[in-house]
């Protein structure tokens, strides 16, 4: 569980986050929606530890991180598992030393165990058998996927992602989707994640969190969205004539 309190962070007098409340459940795929500029990437960056907050609080598991020792911050970076927009995996090394990569640098692990949990994981994302490709010989979608075995290989607490279906085609995207729900579930992980794509939203948004001009500005699930009055948020999640059209059906139970 993450729980933000009272959070502000602004850059050059320019005030980005505005007294933010909100609490991260455990377990659960949280979303952070919202137009370009609302905030979502640098509230983001403050839950990671890259950005300290101008004022408020940041806690895990109800310990402020700005109590954290040095070690302590350590720590909680390997509890961390991170899923960046396009996957960022390196050109360099196959998939098997993509996945390694968290474990080599927060782990003293010998490799014959290191190398068992990396199938394990890319077992779980259904890429078993893809260790020795490189990332360009693999689809978007498998690259993805690699990314999120990535992510979870060192069993984090705490699951960031940004943007994950940037660049997917619908249906490799509900792909994705499934598989951040299914093992936030499995392992009873605090998932954080950014997202445009409406589709992840009224799929799979267990909490969502709407930001307008740095401020919360909504908060509720993907079946509550769909009854919500509040102008905002209908104007940006049915912008589009199918999901108005979703959206009435919705209402009218058809």
């Amino acid at each position: 569980m993450i729980q933000v309190k009272n959070l502000h962070k602004g850059f050059n007098e320019q005030e980005v986050l505005k007294g933010i409340n909100y609490t991260f459940e455990r377990g659960k795929t949280n979303l952070i929606i919202g137009q370009s500029g609302s905030g979502k990437s640098v509230f983001l960056k403050c839950m990671l530890g890259l950005f300290k907050p101008d004022e408020g609080t940041i806690e895990y598991d109800q310990k402020p991180y700005s109590t954290f020792s040095d070690e302590e911050q350590r720590e909680l970076r390997t509890e961390m598992g991170m899923l960046f927009q396009g996957g960022a995996l390196f050109d360099s090394m196959n998939v098997e030393e993509n996945v390694m990569f968290p474990l080599k640098m927060f782990t003293k692990q010998r490799k014959s165990d290191m190398l068992k949990r990396v199938h394990e994981v890319l077992e779980r994302v259904n890429l078993e058998g893809t260790g020795n490709k490189m990332p360009s010989e693999i689809s978007g979608g498998m690259q993805k996927r690699v990314a999120i075995a990535r992510a979870i290989v060192n069993k984090p607490k705490y699951l960031f992602c940004d943007e994950p279906n940037s660049g997917l085609d619908p249906q490799t995207a509900t792909v994705i989707d499934n598989l951040i729900m299914d093992l936030t579930h499995e392992n009873d992980i605090t998932t954080v994640l950014i997202t445009h794509d409406m589709n992840s939203v009224l799929e799979i948004g267990e909490r969502i969190a709407f930001l307008k001009d740095g401020v919360l500005a909504w908060k509720g699930t993907k079946d509550e969205i769909f009854k919500t009055d509040d102008q905002a948020v209908t104007e940006f999640v049915y912008s589009s004539n199918l999901f108005q059209k979703v959206r009435v059906a919705q209402q009218k139970g058809i």
